[in-house]
């Protein structure tokens, strides 16, 4: 008997495929991957249209509050550390 394999990239693929968007700040904590990047240039070597935009990382801790709690360190301006958020346009 064979086991199915489900990695992190590809439930991070569904993810967007969803309709979320998704920064690395996100992808790591939520699914574990390392390398948004690469994931994006691969889905968009498929054919895949993924549009981008900077967000602040205050932005990117309120949406992941939803899934995840994540606490970071006091000193941290998170509203001036600015991340990428990915998503597919449809």
């Amino acid at each position: 008997m064979s086991k199915a394999r489900y990695s992190a990239e590809t439930a991070a693929k569904e993810y967007l495929l969803d309709g979320n968007p998704l920064t690395r700040l996100e992808a790591l904590v939520l699914f574990g991957v390392t390398s948004l990047p690469g994931l994006i240039r691969r889905m968009r070597s498929a054919g895949w249209v993924i549009e981008s935009k900077p967000i602040t990382y205050a932005a990117a801790l309120v949406r992941m509050r939803e899934k995840a709690v994540l606490q970071p360190p006091a000193n941290l301006p998170i509203r001036q550390i600015q991340l990428t958020d990915y998503w597919v346009n449809r």
